[in-house]
């Protein structure tokens, strides 16, 4: 398969960064209450979010990335999507 394709065919993913504002506890309920995330899938996110930096929430579409992100948004969170790599 061409480079090409393999890129385009890769899933997106969702990727929620840290920031200054929002508590841990805050980001492990979005976690759990919009991804459907048990309280400990959440709390390792939440500590990947806070201790990496960042971490990817969900992947999928290109069409299923940009509405998680919006809503991410709306939850006041920093979240963008990208190819998964």
């Amino acid at each position: 398969m061409p480079a090409e394709a393999a890129e385009t065919d890769a899933p997106w993913v969702t990727i929620v960064w840290n920031d200054p504002v929002n508590l841990m506890s805050y980001v492990t309920y979005v976690f759990q209450s919009y991804f459907g995330y048990s309280r400990a899938e959440a709390e390792q996110l939440m500590s990947d979010v806070h201790g990496k930096g960042r971490a990817v929430v969900s992947t999928g579409s290109l069409e299923e990335m940009e509405r998680d992100v919006e809503a991410m948004h709306g939850f006041g969170l920093w979240a963008t999507f990208s190819h998964d790599t």
